[in-house]
């Protein structure tokens, strides 16, 4: 199955837009094809002989890598995995611990979500025991400290490093709804029966404490001050962009646009619907913020893990153009399809000048990128 197929059915119901001209993406199509194709051969040229890349003690680039490997529109999915895909997946697999987690240097929600998106793109039934338990350990990991099933602390309902001595943030939380929708997926696909679930009412309810938005989230914190109104911080209570004084004497925590792409995504997958105050809030702060020069409110860091989680929420949300402030309409897919080619390097890799949250690592970004444009390039409908 289908990585695109999953989040189509995912985000049935969600619909903003009238469905694109494909025509107009043909040139756009065959470059991204011919990028996708330099990137992965590139990553492939860094693949370790056990397998691995990179970091053996951080199993999700090993994980990325994959995965951007298998949504590759040039490889054949009905033909055996070349070897080193192979090779890969049997060492991601061997990773796995006894709690379900894959993991080797502690952050095991983090590893472990990247792994089972991996795992899920393979698509293959014999991995389904692996999945139901990187599942497992993933459900596990969420936050219910204080009263039992009551959201008493801030971090009930979302997820952090795993560790439960330390933090929730939306990052973690986001790559573990993803990988757990994801799966959930497969899981009844292949008539798994019953399996645990997160606690979806408890992780909306964090992701609402995440987002500036006063009425739903329940914090003194929450703005709906004009500039951040709708859009996403980090963790509750934390933004990484910094703060802004209001005419009123408050502080407001100012969004950013990787977190607010990831939490529109995470309403998707909550299944929030499109007139939901909290998911149309985050589209309009999107759409007043919409750039792909920047990470809003961050600059150039985190922009290739910004690129990653903007193309998967406007798929997600089955949105085809952004209505803009200036009056103006953005196509986004051509916008960040076009960016993101001119930005690729002549060995085929890509990597962030600012090396904020890893990204002046080559094997990391490119993986990211190349994983943008699949997203890109799969979102555009079939003529």
């Amino acid at each position: 199955m289908k990585i695109l197929s999953a989040l189509a059915i995912l985000s049935t119901g969600i619909s903003f837009a009238a469905e694109p001209n494909p025509n107009r993406y043909e040139s756009l199509k065959q470059e991204m094809r011919q990028s996708i194709a330099r990137g992965n051969a590139w990553l492939k040229s860094q693949q370790k002989p056990n397998g691995t890349w990179d970091d053996e003690g951080l199993p999700a680039f090993t994980a990325l890598a994959l995965t951007a490997a298998t949504r590759d529109p040039n490889l054949d999915r009905k033909a055996s995995f070349p070897e080193h895909i192979e090779k890969g997946y049997n060492w991601l697999l061997d990773q796995q611990k006894a709690d379900g987690g894959i993991y080797n240097r502690g952050l095991s929600v983090y590893n472990t979500a990247t792994a089972l998106t991996a795992l899920v793109s393979a698509g293959r039934e014999n991995y389904d025991s692996a999945i139901i338990k990187a599942r497992k350990h993933l459900i596990d990991n969420q936050w219910d400290i204080g009263q039992k099933k009551e959201t008493d602390n801030l971090n009930d309902g979302g997820v952090g490093y795993g560790s439960k001595n330390d933090h929730t943030d939306m990052s973690n939380t986001y790559l573990a709804i993803e990988a757990l929708a994801l799966s959930k997926k497969v899981i009844e696909d292949n008539k798994h029966g019953d399996q645990p679930d997160l606690d979806w009412g408890a992780a909306v309810k964090f992701l609402s404490r995440c987002q500036n938005l006063e009425g739903s989230n329940d914090q003194p914190w929450a703005s709906s001050d004009p500039k951040n109104k709708g859009g996403f911080i980090y963790a509750p209570g934390e933004s990484k962009a910094g703060e802004d004084k209001l005419p009123d004497g408050r502080t407001a925590l100012r969004s950013c646009g990787g977190v607010s792409y990831a939490g529109l995504l995470s309403f998707i997958y909550a299944k929030l619907g499109p007139d939901d105050p909290r998911v149309v809030a985050v589209k309009e702060w999107i759409s007043k913020n919409y750039t792909i020069d920047e990470n809003p409110g961050l600059g150039a860091q985190g922009i290739y893990y910004y690129y990653q989680t903007m193309s998967k929420a406007l798929t997600a949300a089955n949105i085809d153009t952004l209505k803009l402030e200036n009056g103006k309409v953005a196509d986004w897919r051509k916008d960040l399809g076009e960016k993101i080619l001119t930005t690729q390097r002549e060995n085929g890799s890509w990597v962030n000048d600012n090396g904020r949250w890893m990204e002046s690592n080559p094997i990391l970004v490119t993986a990211y990128t190349v994983l943008s444009l699949e997203q890109v390039y799969d979102s555009i409908p079939q003529k």
